[in-house]
């Protein structure tokens, strides 16, 4: 059972609004979801995914092990006790050293990572955010390596790499990405061989 009740959930519908809900199954290989059975400390079945918006743009991390030329949405879990816009603010800040405010609760999104008669059910809670201020320099180095402002014409190319590198994990990334775009934000993302609107 995750620790983010449905009082809490509630708690954020109240003052953000009730998100779209979208639900998918991904096959996924038996050493994905052990890797992800290993994140589930404290009994998390959950993250709080940010889109942060200055002007245009969008600020998006790497974790060392991504290639070069992958960014994508902040994220991370909240603590217990924490409401999911506190965990937004909190995971903004540590993973790319900026000041947000949250304007909506925009996506909630349940996934079920399958692998043969094992699987694990997860929820992301997707938060739109504003900008306010500070250095953009992620504060957890040990698991950020960059953090930076991106058009939708590289977060269309960033999808492109998500899917091809074909892990579960990535092509929900890449779900919950194309479908913030889509649905939320009136600026859908192009497809690979199309030009970004």
């Amino acid at each position: 059972m995750t620790y983010v009740t449905p009082e809490i959930v509630a708690a954020a519908e109240l003052e953000f609004g009730r998100p779209l809900e979208l639900s998918i199954t991904i096959a996924t290989a038996e050493k994905e979801i052990d890797r992800i059975r290993a994140s589930q400390r404290d009994g998390r079945a959950h993250d709080v995914t940010i889109m942060i918006r200055r002007g245009g743009m969008y600020l998006f991390i790497a974790k060392h092990f991504y290639p070069r030329s992958l960014y994508r949405a902040p994220s991370g879990a909240a603590r217990r006790g924490e409401t999911l816009a506190e965990a937004a603010i909190r995971e903004a800040f540590e993973e790319t050293g900026a000041r947000i405010k949250p304007t909506r609760y925009a996506l909630r999104t349940k996934c079920r990572f399958q692998s043969e008669d094992d699987f694990i059910d997860w929820t992301s809670h997707v938060f739109s955010a504003d900008y306010v201020s500070g250095e953009i320099a992620p504060e957890d180095l040990r698991e950020i390596r960059d953090a930076r402002f991106v058009t939708p014409a590289e977060i269309s190319e960033f999808n492109a790499i998500l899917l091809k590198i074909n892990t579960a994990g990535f092509r929900y990334r890449e779900f919950i990405t194309r479908n913030y775009f889509d649905m939320i934000t009136g600026l859908p993302l192009a497809r690979e061989g199309e030009h970004a609107r």
